[in-house]
């Protein structure tokens, strides 16, 4: 393809030539039948990712980004007399507290530095405290920085004090391991567009079903994103609203080429591969990780900026020569860049990738 972007963000990713191709199927209608057995071939899919039972958990599909769908979990499944206990250490876990914000919802945020690891020991007592907290919701892989979230450990605290636990893994469903029934994971929410290789725009959140049904909402709080709703249409082979469905037959061709590639523990093992030789080839021109120790996403790696070289100045090299970067957030803005390796990328992209990067470092 001529004037090729190599999309090293954390998402939209790089697209295969067959998953482009089913955004130019015939038109469908959202109303019809042929569009419901997509629908329903998506769920099933879904469920099948991680081996999830589909007599005890359903998938639920919607129009929108990743952070609809988070949205859509806390106001849907927090109900009016629950409290929501939020663990942040990055972006993606402050934007869950200004959700319980904007929806009214009683919540307590543990805020950590961007990057650190959450001490169970200090989640745990919070728990043992705080009777009123009902669910528990954290970010699987945090964005910010590269950091992947111990599920395991805060799944057994949430087992522990009988807590309903809520995960955002928009950036890593899919790849990274993920254990719903061993680590009491009772929802989690996701997107298309990252470890799925599919296209913007459809999202899904994962539940098991009673959470779909439950008495304690004294009404929707939200009409488009009252997942109790979604269900009802879902299993009904019908929908609410309107759903993108160019987006959707590609996001069924993504999911199918995920299974025949290999799926869940396939990704897993490419991402990890490809992380190793971002990160070993950083190392041999000296760039510095920003993170070290714990537990590391497979899927994005941050990396100090070089002295002497601006974010801008680095990214727009690279933009010239057909690479996308992402900056750091907020305070991280001028020290760090990061790299993410999903999509359907090369070897050959990552090498050229670093002789870039290489004359960038050198002659700053």
């Amino acid at each position: 393809m001529t004037n090729r972007l190599v999309l090293l963000n954390p998402g939209p990713v790089n697209l295969t030539s067959r998953v482009r191709k089913a955004l130019i199927l015939p038109d469908m209608c959202h109303r019809e039948p042929d569009f419901a057995r997509v629908q329903a071939d998506i769920r099933k899919r879904l469920l099948k990712v991680y081996g999830l039972p589909a007599q005890r958990y359903s998938a639920v599909v919607l129009t929108g980004s990743g952070t609809a769908a988070v949205e859509a979990m806390i106001a849907s499944f927090v109900p009016a007399s629950g409290k929501l206990l939020i663990l942040a250490n990055g972006v993606y876990g402050e934007r869950m507290s200004k959700m319980a914000q904007a929806y009214g919802i009683a919540h307590f945020t543990m805020q950590y530095a961007w990057g650190a690891q959450i001490p169970l020991a200090e989640v745990e007592s919070v728990l043992r405290t705080d009777a009123m907290i009902t669910h528990v919701a954290v970010i699987h892989h945090e964005t910010t920085t590269g950091r992947l979230n111990d599920l395991a450990g805060i799944g057994s605290l949430c087992r522990k004090y009988r807590k309903i636990f809520l995960v955002d893994a928009v950036s890593s469903f899919g790849g990274e391991d993920m254990e719903f029934q061993k680590w009491g994971i009772a929802a989690c929410a996701a997107s298309s567009n990252k470890c799925l290789h599919g296209v913007p725009g459809a999202a899904f959140v994962i539940a098991r079903k009673e959470l779909f049904a439950q008495p304690g909402l004294a009404g929707p709080r939200s009409f488009y994103l009252d997942l109790a709703g979604y269900f009802r249409e879902q299993e009904a082979d019908s929908s609410p609203f309107t759903h993108a469905v160019q987006v959707f037959l590609a996001f069924q061709e993504a999911l199918k080429e995920y299974r025949q590639q290999g799926g869940v523990k396939a990704r897993i093992a490419l991402y990890r591969r490809r992380a190793a030789v971002i990160r070993k080839y950083a190392q041999s021109i000296g760039l510095k990780e920003y993170l070290s120790g714990g537990s590391l996403s497979s899927i994005l790696t941050a990396f100090y900026l070089p002295e002497g070289l601006t974010y801008a100045r680095v990214h727009d090299r690279l933009r010239a020569r057909g690479f996308v970067i992402y900056a750091g957030q907020g305070n991280l803005s001028r020290s760090i860049f990061r790299i993410a390796n999903m999509g359907a990328i090369s070897d050959e992209d990552i090498r050229r990738l670093f002789c870039v990067l290489k004359e960038l470092v050198c002659r700053r």
